[in-house]
């Protein structure tokens, strides 16, 4: 019998623009600021760690659904010092498969079919997907021009009855923009009146510049009785092959996310798990973090300002978003992109690709988490265009 024709869940959906990326610098011989890996190792206390227990007896079995209570205890101590709030640590954190689990777990626990959630575009192209595959609607608000802020008057229109979340993305990917503390206080006033929750994805906490802190909802009284706040090892830690991260979320809500959670992924690596256990109350390798990443930053400002490329301001994460339109005014993004990695030798990715309808404002991402040597390599080869 032949096998019958599969009709796809996400038929628009292809493959990722980082794989596609990535793949065109392998092929091209281009330096790949495209994708947001960085290029050099985690902390060697971690690394050290993560060997003595590959090592310990009993450290290679499941860990527990919720993620081991050490690790998880050392969460709600990390919260409390940065956020003054201490999460229950048996019934408000849980240890994911990286942040990406976490964030598809929240949908997928919360999310119904013709619910409507609030995406800000440009957004991680993970977020609409996720969403549709739940049934739900993405219901797509723009961030401003040039420097990406939230039109929270819009927000407001786009808010509906059938408005199950909203997706929040702090320091955020691709821009860099980063949110106020007025910024949080004008949405816990928006959301009041409404049942709506919240997911927050801040995998980019360590990286906020310019001696500001970063405005966790985790910190936002208000807000965080509503909210999946998302964390990530694997971008403190320059380890994101090792796909750990974590939610904080209200014990009632932290019931529904552990619900899916159990059916994804059940539990996480377990010597992995203990090695950050170990690394976590060494505060000092995430507080180094924003001024390791802001001369990163400013050193790879400094070095495209010759290039042609206008720099848009960066407040956090580890991106570069550039306008090309001096070099190229005739050339789409994604065909500026591909050209660039092919000829120039440098793989950047498109700002169309975090957009639904692919919407080009000429403008391209660059990551600049990589060493100096790598990041001078690159401006190089793009002082030749």
């Amino acid at each position: 019998m032949p096998y019958p024709s599969l009709a796809s869940k996400l038929p628009d959906v292809g493959t990722s623009i980082f794989s596609v990326m990535t793949q065109l610098a392998q092929d091209s011989g281009a330096i790949n600021l495209a994708q947001g890996f960085p290029d050099y190792d985690p902390p060697r206390p971690l690394l050290e760690a993560l060997a003595r227990h590959v090592l310990t007896p009993g450290h290679q079995q499941y860990a527990p659904m919720p993620g081991l209570p050490r690790l998880r205890e050392a969460i709600a101590a990390k919260t409390a010092r940065l956020y003054h709030h201490t999460p229950d640590p048996a019934t408000e954190i849980t240890v994911t498969s990286g942040a990406t689990e976490a964030l598809y777990a929240v949908l997928a626990a919360v999310v119904r079919p013709g619910d409507e959630v609030l995406i800000l575009e440009p957004a991680y192209d993970l977020y609409a997907p996720a969403v549709r595959l739940q049934g739900g609607v993405p219901v797509y608000v723009p961030l401003l021009l040039p420097d990406f802020r939230p039109d929270w008057d819009q927000v407001a229109a786009a808010l509906t009855p059938r408005t199950r979340l909203l997706m929040l993305n702090s320091p955020h990917n691709p821009t860099g923009a980063t949110l106020t503390p007025a910024d949080l206080d004008t949405l816990a006033a928006l959301l009041r009146p409404t049942p709506t929750l919240l997911l927050s994805d801040e995998v980019y906490e360590h990286m906020v510049f310019d001696g500001e802190p970063h405005r966790s909802v985790a910190g936002h009284p208000e807000l965080r009785e509503r909210a999946f706040v998302l964390s990530s090892f694997g971008k403190t830690y320059h380890a994101t092959g090792w796909k750990v991260g974590y939610c904080v979320a209200p014990a009632a809500l932290t019931a529904e996310l552990r619900r899916v959670h159990q059916f994804i992924t059940f539990s996480v690596s377990t010597p992995t798990q203990h090695a950050l256990a170990d690394v976590l109350p060494e505060t000092s390798l995430y507080d180094a973090l924003p001024a390791f990443y802001q001369q990163k930053r400013d050193l790879f400002r400094e070095l495209l300002s010759d290039t042609g490329f206008r720099l848009l301001p960066v407040q956090g994460a580890y991106f570069q978003v550039a306008d090309y339109q001096a070099l190229a005014p005739d050339l789409d993004d994604e065909t500026f992109a591909r050209r660039l990695t092919q000829e120039t030798g440098v793989a950047v990715v498109p700002l169309s690709a975090f957009y639904h309808n692919r919407q080009d404002h000429r403008l391209v991402r660059f990551c600049f988490a990589k060493q100096e040597a790598t990041l001078r390599a690159a401006a190089e080869r793009l002082r030749h265009l």
